[in-house]
């Protein structure tokens, strides 16, 4: 198997331009043509996850943290980044990262954390804009399910739960070809009338081309007429953090157990416990304390997190605990995921949950 085959089908997944600025997914080491016998998953890329890649014959590795964020000046192996590197290039070791665009996904990170809590009518706790564009066209009328059905076929008009959305308003378009046209309908020189739909779709931005290819190749005009809108709407499937609903409301003591319970942490740092039942959680893989105001603006009794800092704890104010778990901890089944992700696609490819654990942090008792 082609090394592209599977890393394409991890971005149709989690499309690359889902990540947040400072992120670096993707293809990091290795060629998108080279065959890949073997894949190695683990939530971190360091010396011990290349040497059991070697070790168990894997040439991929794909994990959830980049191993390089910032640009590399050189290359002399004086620190980890610099020798995983080095050491995934000497034997041919492609590393793959599939880091904030899996977070922002609503089946990804997050949605893997809900699932374990027990959490259901789960929703994008804080989502992207930027990410959607909406296509006009004018198409005759007897032509025009031909295109949208291609439209759709193409990634548009999907939004929500929903798929094939357009609108379609029915009227007339005028034209005049010259000498040099070769019109699909009416006479050059001549003024033509023709009866047309207008037809407006949705699309998310990274299947553009495929929206342009499909327009340009089902509609009959020889001169196709179209506009393209930047949109502000917010896309509900993809963003940051996640909320969801208990199944019963819970004291707050037993909810505090049950998510450490849940997510196999060793501490749980939280706020002050008002004496206020649980009931709506918003959880968030990874670093999350920036996400502490739409937590609250939702009305969620708790929230589930990483990486807050002393002073942050503060701004609960008593309007919503704080859980803050330890970031591998919110983060430690996201390896499980991709694993289910691929062999769900590729049935028979071979592929390998780490033994090691690479969280960096441990815990005196």
């Amino acid at each position: 198997m082609k090394l592209s085959e599977i890393t394409n089908y991890l971005e149709s997944i989690a499309p690359l331009n889902y990540q947040e600025d400072y992120d670096n997914s993707g293809l990091i080491v290795g060629d998108p043509n080279m065959d890949v016998r073997a894949a190695l998953v683990a939530l971190d890329c360091i010396e011990a996850i290349v040497d059991e890649a070697i070790s168990t014959g894997c040439n991929l590795i794909i994990t959830h943290h980049p191993i390089v964020f910032k640009g590399l000046k050189k290359l002399n192996g004086k620190n980890y980044v610099e020798r995983v590197v080095l050491k995934a290039i000497k034997n041919n070791i492609a590393l793959y990262a599939i880091h904030t665009n899996l977070d922002s996904v609503h089946t990804g990170v997050n949605a893997r954390i809900c699932e374990r809590l027990g959490l259901s009518g789960t929703k994008v706790l804080s989502p992207k804009t930027g990410l959607l564009k909406k296509l006009v066209t004018y198409c005759p009328q007897a032509q025009a399910e031909q295109l949208r059905s291609a439209l759709f076929y193409a990634g548009g008009g999907n939004i929500g739960n929903y798929s094939e959305c357009s609108f379609n308003a029915d009227g007339f378009g005028t034209f005049k070809g010259n000498e040099a046209s070769d019109p699909f309908v009416g006479e050059r020189g001549v003024r033509h009338q023709e009866a047309e739909t207008r037809i407006e779709i949705v699309y998310p931005i990274q299947v553009e081309r495929k929206i342009l290819l499909a327009l340009f190749e089902n509609h009959p005009y020889e001169e196709v007429a179209y506009d393209i809108y930047k949109l502000e709407n917010k896309h509900q499937l993809v963003g940051s953090g996640m909320l969801g609903w208990l199944e019963y409301d819970m004291d707050a003591y037993d909810f505090l157990h049950l998510v450490k319970d849940r997510m196999q942490a060793k501490v749980v740092r939280h706020t002050a416990v008002t004496g206020k039942r649980i009931k709506k959680v918003a959880v968030c893989g990874g670093s999350g304390s920036f996400l502490l105001k739409e937590a609250i603006a939702a009305g969620a009794d708790a929230f589930i997190t990483a990486d807050f800092k002393y002073h942050e704890f503060f701004d609960a104010e008593e309007k919503i605990i704080i859980a803050d778990i330890g970031h591998f901890e919110t983060e430690q089944f996201t390896s499980d995921l991709l694993v289910e992700i691929i062999q769900k696609k590729f049935t028979n490819f071979a592929i390998r949950l780490t033994e090691q654990n690479t969280n960096p942090i441990n815990y005196l008792f």
